[in-house]
């Protein structure tokens, strides 16, 4: 994992969760990391744990829905530094609900932070690194980019265009010199779930998390473990968790089988729906 050391590399979406771990995981391994996050304060805490750690770190405030902040990000660490080896486009949030319910407020929030964002990162990225001859864009999708995703329609027609346009883009870049990999994680620990929009409302918002992510749940600084690892070996797709690896498996072989285990679990969350 030497690799990293001394290398450039901003994640967005650093203050916490899976961006968190990443900027510890790429501190420790001596890159110089740039924590950009709209939420500064948490940035900074996150950049002062990785410098009294030993590591090198910088924290920027954007927000990844403005294209302009993250052209600035971009481009400023790249002057400055003189390169940028990596960019970690991380940010996201999660908006579920029925279909029937959603306006288009959820999908524009759903689309901008986390579709938009990764366009607009790779956009400001790839023209810097395809003149050095070098880099990796590392692009954050989601298990629901592969599968289908019941009661999340907004969410995971965004996750599925990262993983459509990251494995598109990885063709086009290699001859370039540029690498591109989607992390498609599962179930992770992370305030991810606290934080997400619902078009619908239900009855038990601890059903709703039980159903939607049963089984084990992963930690975020072991998924960074993964990613980096797959980051490390330019893989295409880097599947974070054993059910994740399995499901996508199941679905390429039996799509059919795969739905039908979905559509229970549609029946299950419809039955905690409340009406309006």
């Amino acid at each position: 994992m030497d690799r990293f050391e001394g290398k450039v590399a901003i994640v967005t979406g650093g203050a916490s969760g899976i961006g968190r771990a990443l900027c510890e995981a790429l501190g420790r391994r001596r890159a110089l990391v740039v924590v950009a996050d709209l939420n500064i304060e948490g940035a900074e805490q996150v950049a002062e744990a990785i410098v009294g750690d030993g590591g090198e770190a910088l924290t920027a405030k954007v927000d990844v829905t403005h294209r302009e902040e993250v052209t600035a990000l971009v481009e400023g660490v790249a002057r400055s530094h003189g390169r940028l080896d990596y960019l970690f486009n991380n940010a996201g949030i999660a908006v579920g609900g029925e279909f029937r319910d959603t306006t288009l407020e959820h999908w524009h929030a759903a689309l901008d932070a986390n579709l938009w964002s990764v366009v607009y990162g790779s956009m400001s990225a790839y023209p810097i690194m395809v003149g050095q001859g070098s880099g990796h864009i590392v692009n954050t999708s989601s298990v629901g980019g592969l599968l289908p995703v019941p009661i999340g329609t907004p969410y995971a027609a965004a996750k599925h265009a990262v993983v459509g346009f990251s494995t598109s883009l990885r063709t086009e870049a290699a001859g370039l010199g540029v690498k591109v990999s989607v992390v498609c994680p599962g179930h992770v620990k992370t305030s991810m779930s606290d934080r997400a929009v619902y078009a619908t409302r239900f009855s038990s918002e601890q059903a709703l998390a039980e159903i939607m992510a049963r089984g084990r749940m992963m930690s975020a600084p072991d998924c960074a473990q993964v990613i980096l690892r797959g980051v490390a070996r330019n893989r295409a797709i880097i599947t974070v968790s054993l059910p994740a690896r399995l499901g996508w498996w199941l679905y390429r072989l039996s799509p059919g089988a795969v739905i039908t285990l979905f559509q229970g679990m549609a029946r299950q969350l419809r039955e905690l729906r409340v009406e309006s």
